[in-house]
């Protein structure tokens, strides 16, 4: 063999490894998205047009997966739980008479109950993120209920937009009270 032959078979191994770099990570990046797709569903739809780069978008949503790990998230007691419980359903009994002012009320035990558990409560753009991150089908509504809950009576929100807030707001205030996350076991999957 002579220095050419050489010469080209190490520029063909070479070729080959970034070749075989290059796929390595595609495969890698396109199951991280598929991961995180499945993992935010339509949050991450949102958060890649918000954004407007599925890259930025990708790292966005992983922060938000670190950020909540970070914290010491705990499930409420009994008596947490059966206090808040009572005061969700007196704020759905007082919707007939006043609807805005029972959104509003809604909206404020959920910062209240995330707040018990241990969630960050003083901005919501991160307490959303925070919820998108064990709650992703919910935070969307999430969002509708507070910009409801922040009109004022003279806004323009029918009783109807108010009547689905709180079927959106109960939702994720069932899955706030639980006495345990469904988060962890879905942790717990990814896991194996």
């Amino acid at each position: 063999m002579d220095t050419t032959d050489t010469l080209t078979i190490v520029i063909a191994v070479v070729v080959l490894l970034v070749l075989v770099g290059l796929f390595a990570m595609l495969f890698a990046r396109r199951q991280r998205t598929k991961r995180l797709q499945e993992r935010f569903g339509r949050e991450y739809d949102r958060t890649v047009k918000e954004v407007g780069d599925r890259r930025q978008a990708e790292a966005e949503l992983e922060s938000r997966l670190d950020h909540v790990k970070s914290l010491e998230i705990r499930p409420l007691s009994p008596e947490e739980t059966e206090r808040y419980t009572r005061e969700w359903q007196i704020a759905q009994a007082e919707f007939v008479d006043e609807p805005l002012a029972s959104v509003q009320k809604a909206n404020r035990l959920i910062k209240e109950v995330m707040s018990a558990k241990g969630y960050p409560v003083d901005d919501f753009e991160q307490r959303a993120a925070d919820i998108s991150v064990d709650y992703p089908d919910l935070v969307i509504d999430y969002r509708e209920l507070r910009a409801i809950a922040n009109k004022g009576k003279d806004d323009d929100v029918t009783t109807e937009e108010m009547r689905q807030a709180m079927v959106h707001a109960r939702a994720l205030f069932e899955n706030l009270v639980q006495p345990e996350t469904k988060v962890k076991d879905t942790d717990q999957k990814e896991k194996m």
